[in-house]
């Protein structure tokens, strides 16, 4: 189960970069940044409630524990890969990077990793995958 695991987080990926640059190329000329920002992440938390909706079946979770689990590994997956590129590629500091997670600034981004580790869990109980 665990490359399933890892084959859809990287279709999580491949949607965040794309909806990134969507943002910057389409979102923020019309709107900006702020608003752009919280357009992009409600837009990439629908392609990652899209993705798991689609492909949780696929993964066959019989049990809670599992899809726990399964977000939990998603969840370190995804803050690893955003902090570890941000640092060690884009060089932005600690603080820029957790300038996304205020949201008393206006800042939604901290909705992404919550639904990140949910999204199995609410997805596979929507699905009727788990025991009652």
């Amino acid at each position: 189960m665990w490359w399933k695991v890892l084959l859809i987080w990287s279709l999580f990926m491949v949607g965040a970069i794309a909806n990134g640059a969507f943002r910057v190329k389409a979102i923020i000329p019309l709107t900006d940044e702020a608003v752009g920002h919280v357009i992009s992440t409600a837009l990439l938390c629908a392609i990652i409630l899209g993705i798991t909706w689609s492909t949780i079946p696929w993964m066959a979770p019989t049990t809670v524990r599992q899809v726990i689990t399964i977000g939990t590994a998603w969840l370190f997956m995804t803050l690893a890969f955003e902090f570890g590129v941000g640092y060690f590629v884009g060089h932005h500091s600690w603080r820029e990077m957790l300038a996304d997670y205020n949201i008393l600034k206006g800042r939604v981004w901290v909705a992404v990793p919550i639904l990140t580790f949910l999204a199995p869990w609410g997805m596979a109980e929507l699905r009727g995958l788990l025991p009652e």
